[in-house]
């Protein structure tokens, strides 16, 4: 990696073995963006636009080129109000009423090391894995100073950028818009892709041309949401799974979010991210600096799988704890599908001791343990255990649970509080609300006020009073509401704009206290499934709760979605009971284990409805999956190109290229589709792999190249699965070739 500067200090060249981004500062103050994308030796002025007197245009005198308009001029970091009419990166109201600023370059310089966020997640880095550059860019006059950082890896394809504010002057600001990224492309035919859904539907892939125009893509609801994840890609069009050019962004935020890309009237493309300033203003006080959450730029010339390579990485090694980054996880049973909220400790014990003799290694108990009734109308915020259902509490349920030989894990939703609880009714100023106004509800509950310093208090303590029993070893975090009535009772008029922002950032403070006092309790992250999947929250919690709905087929467009972003060992599958309790279809048990096997491995279902064959078959499924999952989520996972939309094909080859296993599910029986043939990745073209159930001998090459053939079977959503693991020495004799 480097970053290196030319002609007089014009122009800083970032760059490693993969990428080079380019910035050019143009008559001693604009800065303006030159390239990113694949690495070239060195920039020495290609591809500038040229200039040209055009009517209805601000003209700047000020730059030697005639003619230029900064209505298409590509800023690094654009700001609003002298010529550049399109989308913004940076807003501020000064203190006279005035929204204006005109920051100009002052400096650059490199830093060894990537600068800490303040109270937000980033990418983890060692002192020299990355290096960064700092630009400074002023406005003297409001007596603003804007900080750009980019970071860079030695190696892939990843760059990393925030910006940090400083009201270095005298006057009051009030910040109303701070994006994370700002990125300009040149003028040619792009694809935009995103991901969209609600909730049991997470995780759509959208392409679709890139028009001119707005494309925009937020979240209002608090949370990242599952309407819209916090990235988007641009693509060329002839891109696909294993081949072209893409650019990804990503925000490491679990909040109100935007994501939007201009095509302006002459083609250019603008790509920002950062918070969505919709619901969004910062006061910053004289002396006072305000951060704004990391944004991951991803470049990659293989096309989707490339870019899906890149993040893997980066977050399985780079985000998640650790601890955890190449920890296999354990193989859970969780209760809410056989109990829902009518939890007894005969039930537990009853399905603890099936688990056990199947191999599972975790029992979770789900909602339920600690209401009134069966039902989600009361004691949220309050996590007494009702003794009723379990006598002796959590502490007798966990010792049983021990006994058998599984951990225990235990189901909470601290974000949220029933108006009818104990704490609601002591302290119902904690929960965000309008005065004078009936609140909203969903599932019948309010949400805690988490930018309270004494709500967090309180919540901490009381997972605290669970977790200090050292007997629980795994937590699933649930928060199944949007944010509404978004309003503190504490903070000041002019500070009602900062409570969205506030409400996340007193999570992360929460969640990190949580982390650093229990490194080793495992914990899964859930928003009714994914509403608040994202990357900021998998920097405290090291997997999540991919979606409520666990059908084979839904399951597995869910997850080929989520699947570009984040690494198998991030994403929570289960097997559940058919008919599917979210869709009411039926699928295969095979089918419903194939489409888990390569992400982390549950079962939710009633363990004693299950007949002998069933149970036995699970068995065998477990004890496959133990001997492969290591190799699996410290692998390779990748997309195929199909030969028809009634497929969809994945695989996971393990980093070495020793191991591949692909799963391939038909969605319907169609005669028409009796030449499928996927193409392999990943492999070694000049090893030999046997096929496990056929035992024949393919070289790698062979499979990448021509690919296999898939049967067709008479069977709605079959799943087929292909296990080719290297030999050497061997010869495919079935044509009777030596």
């Amino acid at each position: 990696m480097s970053i290196t500067f030319h002609c007089d200090q014009k122009i800083v060249h970032i760059s490693n073995d993969t990428i080079s981004y380019v910035m050019e500062v143009v008559a001693g103050k604009y800065l303006v963006h030159r390239y990113f994308g694949k690495k070239i030796r060195e920039y020495r002025g290609t591809g500038n636009p040229f200039y040209f007197k055009r009517g209805y245009n601000r003209e700047h005198a000020e730059i030697e080129e005639e003619n230029v308009s900064f209505d298409d001029f590509p800023f690094e970091y654009p700001v609003s109000g002298w010529g550049d009419f399109r989308i913004p990166a940076f807003q501020v109201q000064q203190e006279a009423g005035t929204v204006f600023c005109k920051p100009v370059f002052k400096s650059w310089k490199i830093l060894g090391y990537q600068p800490e966020l303040n109270g937000l997640p980033q990418i983890r880095t060692g002192k020299e894995e990355t290096e960064t550059l700092e630009v400074v860019c002023e406005d003297e006059r409001a007596a603003i100073r804007i900080y750009l950082y980019y970071s860079i890896f030695a190696e892939k394809g990843i760059l990393l950028r925030h910006q940090k504010v400083e009201n270095y002057g005298k006057q009051k600001l009030i910040l109303q818009n701070v994006q994370s990224m700002s990125l300009e492309l040149p003028a040619e035919e792009y694809d935009m892709l995103s991901l969209y859904g609600t909730h049991a539907k997470e995780g759509n892939m959208q392409r679709f041309p890139l028009h001119y125009g707005i494309q925009r893509l937020e979240s209002v609801r608090g949370n990242s949401s599952p309407q819209h994840q916090p990235f988007f890609a641009i693509m060329k069009p002839e891109t696909n799974n294993v081949n072209g050019k893409v650019w990804g962004v990503h925000l490491i935020y679990s909040g109100n979010f935007l994501a939007q890309a201009e095509k302006d009237q002459f083609g250019n493309i603008r790509m920002q991210l950062g918070i969505n300033p919709d619901t969004f203003s910062w006061r910053l006080m004289p002396g006072e600096v305000f951060e704004t959450p990391q944004a991951v730029l991803n470049y990659s010339e293989d096309g989707l799988n490339g870019m899906r390579r890149n993040f893997h990485w980066l977050y399985q090694y780079h985000l998640i704890p650790e601890r955890f980054s190449k920890e296999p996880r354990p193989i859970l049973l969780n209760s809410w599908e056989a109990m829902y909220y009518d939890v007894t400790m005969e039930k537990i014990e009853e399905q603890a001791e099936l688990a056990k003799s199947l191999g599972i290694e975790l029992f979770v108990l789900d909602d339920g343990w600690f209401r009134k009734g069966n039902d989600s109308r009361s004691s949220m915020g309050d996590w007494i255990c009702n003794e009723k259902k379990l006598p002796g509490g959590i502490e007798a349920a966990a010792k049983k649970i021990h006994q058998k030989g599984l951990q225990f894990g235990l189901w909470f939703e601290p974000e949220a509080v029933s108006e009818d609880s104990q704490l609601y009714r002591k302290h119902p100023d904690w929960a965000l609300k309008v005065p004078g106004y009936e609140s909203v509800k969903g599932r019948h509950e309010l949400l805690l006020d988490l930018s309270r310093q004494d709500v967090r208090e309180y919540l901490f303590e009381r997972l605290d009073f669970y977790l200090g029993s050292g007997k629980i070893q795994y937590v699933k975090w649930d928060m199944n509401r949007p944010l509404t009535d978004v309003n503190s009772m504490l903070l000041k008029e002019e500070q009602k704009g900062e409570i969205s922002h506030r409400y996340v950032l007193g999570l992360y403070e929460l969640l990190g206290r949580i982390t650093v006092k229990y490194p080793e309790v495992l914990i899964e992250g859930c928003s009714s499934g994914g509403a608040r999947f994202d990357p900021g929250m998998l920097y405290y919690v090291p997997q999540n709760w991919t979606s409520d709905n666990t059908d084979a087929y839904d399951r597995a467009m869910i997850q080929r979605g989520y699947s570009l972003l984040y690494p198998p060992v991030t994403m929570g599958a289960h097997v559940s009971i058919v008919p599917n309790h979210q869709t009411g279809r039926s699928t295969a048990l095979d089918a419903r284990y194939q489409v888990a096997r390569v992400y982390n491995l549950g079962y939710e279902l009633d363990l004693t409805k299950c007949s002998e064959s069933e149970k036995e078959a699970i068995a065998r499924q477990i004890k496959a999956y133990k001997e492969q999952r290591k190799w699996i989520h410290q692998g390779n996972l990748f997309y195929h190109e199909i030969p028809n939309d009634n497929y969809i094909a994945w695989s996971a080859a393990s980093e070495d290229a020793e191991n591949c296993i692909l799963i391939v599910m038909q969605k319907l029986f169609d005669p028409r589709y009796s030449h499928g043939r996927i193409r392999l990745c990943g492999l070694r073209p000049d090893w030999d792999y046997k096929e496990k159930t056929t035992g024949n001998v393919y070289g790698g090459d062979e499979l990448m190249e021509i690919g296999i053939s898939v049967p067709l079977v008479k069977e709605d959503f079959h799943t087929f699965a292909f296990e080719f693991s290297r030999v050497e020495g061997e010869k495919n004799d079935q044509t009777g070739c030596k």
